[in-house]
């Protein structure tokens, strides 16, 4: 067999070359090559061991479909049922979870508390990176953690490797993935090579001992996650961890090979870790004394499998320049310049000499199709400067001729709606199109 030979990779995008440049060909990086020594020795993977199935000799065999066993794609509940809810209804043996999101939000404070709570019995494999030992004990200590843990202040991943084989855990947690390295690829941690290299290895030793991985990632300062892009394929699920409105935290999945991306999970901050939020229909609604200014309209959002009430704020101020723009960051800014243009079309108002301002409070990021009409009224209130009648939310998607369609589940965002004190409900069911709605809300004939 021929000799693998020295190579040089670029720790920007992965793209290798025999010999060294100074720009790189792929994405054009000045001084981002590598070098890379070729792998001493024989893999680190065990010739023989825990699959629970009928070892690896036969897993290198094609099998029967028909003959295939599922007992190992088995869930098994997390303890915590917002977590069980954005995975899909419970932590999936052999299953790679990647979770991301801006330093200090929580991202270790979750995955210790998921340590203590899951209900598979078995060691629990702790790998950090970051923090010390006796770091973590203290962190284990205030949020009240009772479990065993096997904690392992580790980042050479041969090293981890052997003790995986050694424990054989019901569930391992790296945090965070950056800080793994090979010697054998370099000592520096966080290229592309070795990101992709020692995550391949931890998700191959979680699927030959049937146990779930959940790898902590860094994000850039844009919010995705750092390293390459393709260590979001190489996973089964990828969740975000992201700021709501000041100690409220969301769970949110933009990846499930076992579930759907529409859930998401729910929690407060406090000294004592973080707590599933009891009541989060009205969590993100504004509680104010006095009148609801204009621009302001509460909306029945279905997130998932449950209904959240949100208030959506806009503002319209005349636009420096002659160029109007729009600024919304939780609300897709296209979907805003559609309909304040249905808006424009349809009630003779202006916004083309408008800068729009909008956002939702609490700091959530919506989607959903059912934000139309309440994102509609918040506009033309805020234009007119006509306040919404207290005790108004409504849902519905608009058509860019106008017209009012209807959205999924409209029964349960008006028994929600109901339920917080919502005595008038707008929605498709009451209404013959836009025009119609702003006529009858506002009071005109």
């Amino acid at each position: 067999m021929a000799k693998e030979k020295t190579r040089f990779e670029c720790s920007s995008c992965g793209h290798s070359e025999p010999k060294w440049l100074g720009k790189c060909p792929g994405c054009g990086t000045w001084n981002s090559f590598i070098e890379i020594k070729p792998a001493k020795g024989s893999s680190t993977r065990p010739s023989a061991g825990g699959r629970s199935s009928k070892g690896s000799a036969d897993a290198s065999r094609p099998q029967k479909l028909s003959g295939i066993s599922t007992e190992e794609g088995t869930r098994f509940p997390a303890g915590q049922s917002e977590i069980d809810r954005v995975l899909g209804g419970g932590v999936m043996r052999g299953a790679s979870v990647l979770v991301g999101g801006e330093p200090g939000i929580g991202k270790s404070t979750l995955m210790l508390q998921l340590s203590s709570t899951i209900t598979a019995d078995g060691p629990v494999l702790y790998i950090s990176g970051e923090e010390s030992a006796a770091q973590l004990k203290m962190r284990a200590d205030r949020l009240g953690i009772k479990r065993e843990i096997n904690v392992l202040c580790e980042t050479e991943i041969n090293s981890i490797l052997k003790q995986v084989d050694r424990l054989k855990p019901v569930l391992i947690i790296t945090d965070s993935v950056q800080t793994l390295y090979n010697t054998d690829l370099g000592m520096v941690a966080g290229t592309v090579n070795q990101i992709k290299f020692c995550s391949s290895e931890l998700i191959d030793r979680a699927k030959l001992y049937n146990c779930p991985l959940f790898l902590v990632a860094h994000v850039t300062k844009e919010g995705n996650i750092a390293g390459p892009k393709v260590l979001e394929h190489m996973v089964d699920t990828v969740l975000y961890f992201e700021h709501g409105a000041s100690d409220v935290r969301l769970l949110r999945a933009v990846k499930n090979r076992f579930g759907s991306i529409d859930e998401i999970g729910l929690f407060k901050m406090s000294e004592k870790g973080l707590n599933q939020v009891d009541e989060p229909a009205s969590l993100f609604l504004v509680k104010r004394k006095g009148e609801q200014p204009a621009g302001t309209c509460t909306a029945a959002v279905y997130e998932g499998s449950r209904v959240l009430m949100m208030e959506i704020q806009a503002l319209t101020v005349p636009a420096k320049g002659g160029l109007s723009r729009v600024f919304s960051e939780k609300i897709d800014g296209r979907r805003v310049s559609r309909v304040a243009a249905v808006l424009e079309k349809n009630l003779s108002l202006r916004f083309s000499d408008q800068d729009i301002y909008v956002n939702v409070a609490g700091g959530i990021r919506i989607d959903e199709v059912g934000t139309d009409l309440p994102l509609a009224l918040a506009l033309y209130s805020a234009r007119t400067g006509i306040q919404v009648p207290s005790g108004t939310a409504c849902s519905g998607e608009i058509s860019l001729a106008g017209e009012i369609m209807p959205v999924a589940h409209l029964d349960r965002r008006t028994k929600t709606a109901a339920d917080m004190g919502f005595k008038n409900f707008v929605s498709p069911e009451n209404t013959s199109g836009l025009k119609d709605s702003i006529n009858r809300i506002f009071g005109k004939n």
